[in-house]
Formats: C-alpha cells, sequence, structure tokens
C-alpha cells in the first residue's frame, strides 16, 4: 500500500472513531484497538522518513500521539486532551485552521509496535 492511501484511509477510520468517542457513542478500547492496528500496519510499510507528506499526515500522527500519552479512558475529565482531539479534527473535516501546537511525526523504520 502506498503511504498516502494508508493515510487518507486511516485519516478517514480516525475521524469516525474519535467523533464516536466524543458522543459517547464507542467505549475508548476501541480507540486504543484502532491506534494499535494503525501502529502495526505502519510498521509492515518499513518508512524511513520520519517527515510527514503534508499537514493533514501530520495532524494525523499528532492526534495519534496525544491520544496514546493521554488520558482517553477518561476523557471527559481531561479538557485539554478533548480540546486537541476537537480541534485537530475540526481541521481534518476542512473546518478549521491547523492546530498551531501541531506536532507530528512519522514513526519510522525500526519502530515496533
Amino acid at each position: 500500500m502506498h503511504i498516502d492511501n494508508f493515510i487518507n484511509d486511516k485519516i478517514s477510520q480516525l475521524m469516525y472513531f474519535l467523533d464516536a468517542l466524543l458522543r459517547s457513542a464507542i467505549h475508548h478500547t476501541e480507540v486504543e484497538s484502532f491506534i494499535w492496528d494503525c501502529f502495526e500496519e505502519w510498521a509492515q510499510l518499513n518508512v524511513t522518513d520520519d517527515m510527514p507528506g503534508s499537514t493533514r499526515e501530520r495532524v494525523f500522527w499528532h492526534l495519534i500521539h496525544e491520544i496514546k500519552l493521554g488520558s482517553i479512558a477518561n476523557l471527559d475529565d481531561d479538557i485539554s486532551l478533548k480540546t486537541e482531539i476537537e480541534t485537530c479534527l475540526d481541521y481534518l473535516k476542512g473546518s478549521g485552521n491547523y492546530p498551531i501546537h501541531c506536532v507530528g511525526w512519522r514513526p519510522v523504520e525500526g519502530f515496533n509496535p
């Protein structure tokens, strides 16, 4: 699979999962499973360049890393993480500005989820 195809597919899926999570329509473990699946599939691509190919990809990786580092299980109590997710989702949907605080780098070859 080409990197751009992977990223575009996963951005759509991530938006779906996070929208559902924010509406409390799914449990946080479904998002966590999705993220681990993304990491496993990404590792199979053997990517060696850590620079994202677009701002959308940068926001995608930023969200992935923030969710893994944050307390997604207690999202209602973590206003900072919830706001971060909402801001990034708005950008990915085309209805918001690029999050100025966004730092999204690709995991590179040798990364082992």
